[in-house]
């Protein structure tokens, strides 16, 4: 299975990262491609690593968020490959790798994109510029492309906050590295009793149910 891990890691951040460089050494910040009318489109952004693109704390925040999800990523790394050693069920394994996968295809941004690319607002970035990146080591940012307006619509006056607004469902932008760590918990999620569940405590709670037979 430490094989079929690695594969699947290695298919994920080529095709995360081929994309990514692509992008950035193609497209400027803001340009996009209709792919499927409207609802499909390659739109390029970059985050700071958070969520919709939310900053924390400026420079700083950003080196300790760099450094958190490095962390996080070992420990990630550390437990898949104690789930390898271990022989655990393949399915959980692959789950595991994807979110494994992910997490470092979004570091790779945020560690050395800074320092390999040129600004790419109103122009298109250059891969090692002569005078030097857009940041420094931890400080890059991360790529997106994926964007699903699926459908447009407009809040009722009585929906709470947002009465009135305009609304896109889906209103996100994503990339390969964000697919693989959503498809690994969600698959966690389906199958999270078929994961977690204790041999242990099946066996006790069996053996309960036999006795209050024979008593009956």
């Amino acid at each position: 299975m430490l094989k079929k891990s690695l594969l699947i890691i290695f298919l994920i951040l080529i095709i995360d990262q081929v994309l990514k460089i692509w992008i950035k050494t193609n497209m400027y910040i803001g340009q996009e491609y209709n792919i499927f009318g409207n609802w499909f489109i390659i739109h390029f952004t970059e985050n700071e690593g958070m969520a919709f693109g939310m900053k924390f704390g400026g420079d700083y925040g950003k080196l300790i968020l760099s450094l958190f999800r490095i962390v996080a990523v070992g420990a990630i790394g550390w437990y898949l490959y104690k789930l390898i050693k271990e022989n655990t069920d393949k399915l959980y394994i692959i789950c595991m790798s994807l979110i494994f996968a992910g997490a470092i295809g979004n570091i790779l941004d945020s560690a050395f994109y800074g320092i390999i690319f040129s600004e790419s607002y109103f122009n298109i970035a250059q891969l090692f510029p002569a005078e030097g990146g857009y940041g420094s080591f931890l400080h890059g940012k991360v790529v997106d492309m994926f964007y699903f307006p699926i459908f447009t619509g407009q809040y009722p006056n009585w929906f709470p906050i947002w009465g009135g607004e305009d609304f896109i469902f889906f209103r996100p932008v994503f990339n390969v590295a964000d697919s693989s760590i959503s498809v690994g918990v969600v698959l966690l999620i389906i199958f999270q009793k078929r994961f977690f569940n204790n041999p242990e405590k099946e066996k006790k709670e069996n053996t309960d149910t036999k006795e209050v037979d024979v008593t009956a």
